[in-house]
């Protein structure tokens, strides 16, 4: 049986343990708090009014892991706790990060400078969008290993300061993956289809809850395969690559959201050594 670049990929991860993603406390990036041995049980943690997952390390400690909006300045960035005021405070250093710019030149300027009425469509996709990303579904799992959902070249990293048609827009709050038009995508993590749909700029997307506010969106996709509520495991085919939407050739955009933050989808794979 030949494997494909993807399965190589799969079974080589599944042999491999990491308990927590990557830390780089920058903007877009990701804080491991470990909490004091005396900061109380039950005590829950926030950021910007949503909360943060808790979990523990392979030591039994227990850590919050805690995404870092890419629109961080650097400097301190001080946790919101509900236990008592005599509870030592969590600060997080947050340093600068300057990421590259990118320019790209899109064929019409539809997708740069939409109609009224897109830009309206538009307005209720992304409400859309946040109401996944705000969601909070609690679970008592360990935090989730993920793998690459396609192979290929990174096309576009993530952070990125983004000009269409040479006009400024936000920054690229995903990675871009180079694949072939049909390419299976698969389930970067265990979860739940939290929405499906066919967005102005993000084509046909697929929105996947791993659960304790950490949100996996694959978009551009030339077909979906999986429906709202479905449960998938990691690995499951979730649709095909393709360039529906905001995109200029076939590729896999992924984006991570963390206590609804967007942060680089690197920092949950392993170090490369």
């Amino acid at each position: 049986m030949k494997l494909t670049a993807l399965s190589m990929l799969l079974m080589c991860f599944s042999t491999l343990a990491w308990p927590l993603p990557q830390e780089a406390r920058v903007p877009g990036g990701i804080a491991l708090v470990r909490l004091p041995k005396n900061f109380p049980e039950n005590t829950s943690i926030t950021l910007n009014e949503r909360p943060v997952w808790i979990t523990q390390d392979g030591n039994g400690d227990r850590v919050a892991i805690v995404g870092i909006p890419l629109t961080t300045g650097a400097g301190a960035l001080q946790l919101k706790t509900s236990a008592p005021t005599n509870t030592p405070v969590l600060v997080i250093d947050v340093a600068e990060k300057n990421y590259p710019e990118q320019r790209i030149t899109l064929p019409t300027q539809e997708h740069v400078n939409p109609s009224e009425e897109n830009l309206a469509r538009f307005a209720r996709e992304a409400q859309e969008q946040q109401a996944v990303y705000r969601a909070y579904q609690t679970t008592a799992s360990a935090w989730p290993s993920f793998v690459i959902p396609v192979a290929g070249a990174y096309s576009s990293p993530f952070g990125l300061k983004r000009f269409f048609n040479d006009e400024p827009r936000a920054p690229h709050a995903g990675l871009d993956i180079a694949a072939p038009h049909g390419e299976p995508v698969h389930a970067p993590a265990n979860g739940m289809i939290a929405m499906t749909g066919d967005y102005f700029f993000n084509g046909r997307t697929v929105m996947i809850d791993h659960g304790n506010g950490l949100i996996s969106m694959l978009c551009h996709l030339s077909e979906i395969t999986v429906t709202k509520g479905q449960s998938i495991r990691q690995g499951d085919i979730i649709g095909k690559v393709g360039k529906t939407g905001r995109a200029t050739g076939p590729h896999l955009h992924w984006t991570v959201s963390l206590n609804d933050a967007r942060i680089d989808p690197l920092l949950l794979l392993p170090a490369t050594p």
